[in-house]
């Protein structure tokens, strides 16, 4: 199954992690303005930096962005 990525959930994750956007930051080594980025879906993270964020914050992968499946033809 082919899927597009829809919004980015980080906002949503980090509240249920309890950690801002800041304190992720901070551990991650990145740019506060890079994770903002990410949350206002002006960038999309790649994919060592989505596991890294997944894996800190205590969720899925694919719990960063909603999913839309697209149909194939």
């Amino acid at each position: 199954m082919k899927f597009e990525l829809g919004r980015c959930l980080l906002n949503e994750r980090l509240l249920e992690s309890g950690m801002s956007k800041d304190e992720l930051a901070q551990i991650l080594l990145y740019k506060s303005e890079r994770i903002g980025d990410f949350m206002e879906d002006k960038r999309v993270m790649p994919l060592k930096i989505a596991i890294s964020i997944a894996d800190t914050i205590g969720c899925n992968v694919r719990d960063l962005y909603e999913l839309k499946s697209t149909e194939s033809l």
